[in-house]
């Protein structure tokens, strides 16, 4: 009769990013070289806030063959940002009829995943300037709030507009919810008129300040975000920050750096002696300037428009199944060891949603692809390897 195992115990997780977290744990001595698979009970925790249009959660018992442990779990399919995931692990051997010797369950641990790092952005940014369109003129930063706000503003706060707290709105993973403080400013303008339209989601009263006020070469400009709300119009977010400011020391590990005279989405450049300012057509920019801003250095008055709330995006949720502005995370190879041609990989199928064997295409065959680890469910047959948005690494000493 074949030696129970014994349960895996003290489980230790570290190097928590937005997509992946290093797995270790202890057992028995005698349990080394007879396990050949791990289990992971990996689970969300739900809370109120969730999206209720999010795709369903996949299966969160995984199987992994038996690698040298720390064993590095990545998966963007099955772990997302900012979230809260409880996991235990067993050992298991499998045996000649196709059955598995199991262990107990471990003890549970609970960790919380990563902001998105700044891999993940460009990725964003570089979805964004794909759509972004031709640069048009303007010349004015606008506000636009109900006439309440702003007579705060006069009465409590020194004429100042005071920046707050930015919410959940946009992507999941932006390291900017929930941390950055900043006032919100608008610069799209009509096509026709050149001017900033006379409707607005936010409030019939709209505070203008030329553009050279907040966004000039003393000031950083920081791409943040890029996401869409079940439509077909995108947003983008980008951060003004004067250098050297608590805001731009904020962005500069977080977020990547923009030239302020050549991006895709905003520029300020010197023509014939003057600041020229432009903004991307087909995107709606939204613009976080991170220190307060004097209601003197502009003007403020009534809009003839409607108010279209529709619009709003006051803690909107991201539509995770847009393939305009959503990512896969980049994928990092270990370099040590290579991918023989003809071997056989798992990988997930996006569309799916199913285990897939997948013939690695002749373009890979250099690239050291490691054990794959997913859902235990059916597998089926693709022509070859495209792009797997979850896997397991055996972590490298």
């Amino acid at each position: 009769m074949e030696m129970l195992l014994s349960t895996p115990h003290s489980i230790e997780i570290n190097n928590i990013t937005c997509d992946s977290f290093r797995i270790s744990w202890a057992m028995e001595g005698s349990d080394l070289e007879r396990v050949t698979h791990y289990f992971i009970d990996l689970n969300k925790k739900e809370n109120k806030n969730s999206n209720k249009f999010k795709h369903r959660d996949v299966p969160t018992k995984l199987v992994a063959k038996a690698v040298p442990l720390p064993m590095t779990v990545r998966g963007h399919w099955f772990l997302s940002p900012r979230t809260e995931y409880s996991v235990a692990v067993q050992t298991a051997v499998k045996q000649s009829d196709g059955e598995y010797l199991v262990s107990g369950w471990s003890e549970t641990v609970e960790f919380c995943t990563g902001d998105y790092a700044k891999e993940h952005l460009a990725q964003l940014q570089e979805k964004a300037e794909q759509i972004a369109g031709r640069m048009l003129r303007f010349s004015v930063f606008y506000r636009n709030q109900h006439k309440e706000y702003f007579q705060h503003a006069r009465t409590h706060c020194g004429n100042m507009l005071q920046p707050y707290l930015k919410d959940n709105s946009g992507s999941h993973g932006s390291p900017t919810s929930g941390m950055l403080h900043g006032v919100f400013f608008s610069c799209n303008t009509e096509f026709n008129t050149g001017q900033p339209p006379q409707d607005s989601p936010y409030g019939r009263w709209r505070f203008q300040i030329p553009a050279q006020r907040l966004f000039n070469p003393s000031t950083n400009l920081y791409f943040a975000d890029f996401y869409c709300m079940y439509t077909a119009y995108h947003y983008a977010i980008l951060v003004l920050a004067p250098k050297g400011s608590q805001g731009d020391r904020f962005c500069r590990d977080r977020l990547p750096l923009l030239d302020i005279a050549c991006n895709k989405f905003l520029t300020c450049s010197v023509e014939d002696g003057e600041l020229i300012f432009r903004h991307a057509q087909d995107l709606i920019l939204e613009l976080i300037y991170t220190e307060p801003v004097d209601l003197s250095l502009g003007t403020l008055g009534e809009i003839s428009g409607h108010q279209l709330m529709s619009l709003s995006t006051a803690d909107a949720k991201k539509d995770p199944s847009c393939k305009t502005c959503n990512i896969i995370p980049v994928l990092l190879f270990p370099t040590d060891s290579c991918l023989s041609p003809g071997s056989d990989v798992l990988v997930l199928d996006r569309t799916t949603g199913t285990q897939s064997q997948a013939q690695p295409p002749g373009r890979l065959s250099r690239l050291h692809l490691p054990d794959a680890c997913l859902p235990e469910r059916c597998v089926r047959r693709l022509g070859e390897l495209s792009s797997a948005p979850g896997y397991f690494t055996q972590s490298q000493p």
